[in-house]
């Protein structure tokens, strides 16, 4: 698999702020936030339920990466999707920095990206 999830409880709007307050304990920002269903209704006039990605940022971690590799950027930042599903629950899924990582071949990223990973399942069992 390349990710892992979470259900959380309280509406689509409490779960980004949810998520986002949690990233930041952890040492991530959000640096990107794609509104899938706006994005969708306006450029192909498709009807989604809401459907948001986060890219999360940790900025230590993610100089540690590049160090490593320049071109480890094409594999960051570590999305983050908040989604609605059609029962109305709400679902956060993170990226799995070890598959996603896993594919440098570069000393050390494997350790960092397990790292990186032990800090994103702490942002999901914080919000589970």
């Amino acid at each position: 698999m390349y990710g892992f999830s979470v259900q959380v409880s309280g509406g689509f709007d409490d779960a980004i702020h949810k998520v986002t307050e949690a990233l930041k304990a952890e040492g991530f920002g959000v640096l990107t936030e794609i509104d899938v269903k706006a994005t969708l209704k306006k450029k192909i006039d498709v009807d989604r339920k809401p459907y948001t990605i986060l890219g999360a940022c940790n900025p230590k971690l993610a100089n540690q990466a590049l160090n490593a590799d320049p071109d480890i950027g094409l594999l960051l930042p570590c999305n983050v999707v908040v989604r609605e599903e059609d029962d109305g629950a709400v679902t956060v899924a993170f990226m799995d920095p070890n598959a996603v990582l896993g594919l440098v071949e570069q000393a050390g990223v494997e350790q960092l990206a397990g790292e990186v990973r032990a800090k994103l399942e702490k942002v999901r069992d914080a919000l589970g």
